[in-house]
């Protein structure tokens, strides 16, 4: 049995991660990371860029720009077909 997403954050990280849209995270002191999200729990991202890893604490982000629009429900998915 597949493990139900229930919060916005999870699914729309989750979104990017499975289709490996480059986003970019804003950071509350201003500085700005681009890459794809390999990963995240209830407090960081794994963030991949040139080669590299970062974990960022999610307590430390803003915002998340994705490179595209992310589906977040199946409804849109459907549409797009």
């Amino acid at each position: 049995m597949s493990k139900v997403i229930n919060n916005f954050q999870d699914v729309f990280l989750n979104g990017a991660r499975k289709s490996k849209t480059l986003v970019t995270i804003h950071l509350v002191n201003g500085f700005q990371l681009k890459g794809i999200v390999k990963g995240f729990d209830n407090y960081v991202i794994v963030l991949e860029t040139e080669d590299k890893q970062m974990l960022v604490y999610k307590h430390a982000v803003t915002t998340i720009t994705p490179g595209k629009p992310i589906l977040i429900l199946e409804d849109e998915k459907e549409d797009h077909e």
